[in-house]
Parts: C-alpha cells; structure tokens; sequence
C-alpha cells in the first residue's frame, strides 16, 4: 500500500524588530566641487600609473621570454664546448697511457710525461678561455636587453 507524503507546515518567523540606533539617517551633503576636481585628478593619475605599470610588467615579461631563450642557448653552447673538452682530454689520456706503455726506458717515460703535461696545460688554456668567451658572449647578450629595460623604466617613471 503506497504511503501518502506527510504534509510540511512552515512556521511564521517574527520579524526581527530594528533597534533606533542602527537606523540614523544621514544627512545629505554635496560634496564641494574642489573636492570633487581633486578626486577626479586622483583617479586619473592612479589609471595613468597603472597603465603604465601594466606596460612595463608586459615588456619585462617579453624580456624574460627572450632572456630565458638567450641563456638556453648559452647553456647548450657551454655544455657542447665542456662535452668537446672532455672528449679531448680523454682522448690525449689515453693516447699518452698508449705511448706509456710503449716507452722502452725510464728516460723516455719522462719526456712523454713532459710532453703530456705541456701540452695539457696549453690545451687547458685554450679550452679555458672557449668557454669563457661562450659565456662572456650570453652573459652579454642576456644583460644588454635588462639594461636597456631597466633604463628605460626609471627614465619612464621619472618622466612622470
């Protein structure tokens, strides 16, 4: 046998009484035209500066893009240069561990180890100074567009 829904009542809420205190009427006053002139300027230079601001957070948003790419670049450049060192320092390692064993006498074991040694430290030197120029390169490269930004928005901001 299906069951009928029972019926809901809904009580009556009082209303909740207003208290004298909370219900003062303001009085109405026109605010003085000077007043009014002066917020109006206010408002007008906040939006300036904003639009301002605004531009120059999207410009230094596009230099970080194009300084991210210049140091991704720079990174690959490096670590290329640093792999190609290494892979010739190895190679001469082991082409005078080769000529090591090939010595016949004491005599000869330290020339080659002369030899190795003079011109490890040129090589050294050289790949050295690579690298260094690769990373004086992007170092530059990534600091010249900030400089150039960072300028530009103090004399921007001071020009206002």
């Amino acid at each position: 046998m299906p069951t009928q829904p029972k019926s809901v009542k809904t009580a009556k809420i009082a209303p909740v009484p207003t208290f004298e205190a909370f219900s003062v009427a303001m009085p109405s006053v026109e605010m003085p035209a000077v007043f009014r002139d002066l917020a109006e300027k206010s408002i007008t230079q906040a939006r300036d500066a904003y639009t301002k601001m605004k531009t120059a957070a999207e410009e230094a948003s596009g230099l970080v893009e194009g300084n991210y790419e210049t140091a991704r670049e720079g990174a690959f450049a490096f670590g290329v240069k640093a792999l190609d060192a290494a892979k010739t320092n190895s190679d001469a390692s082991f082409d005078f561990a080769m000529s090591l064993f090939g010595a016949k006498t004491f005599s000869e074991m330290i020339e080659l180890q002369t030899s190795f040694a003079r011109k490890q430290f040129d090589t050294f030197g050289s790949q050295f100074k690579e690298l260094q120029d690769i990373t004086q390169k992007y170092v530059t490269e990534a600091t010249k567009p900030v400089a150039a930004q960072v300028e530009k928005s103090f004399y921007d901001l001071k020009a206002a």
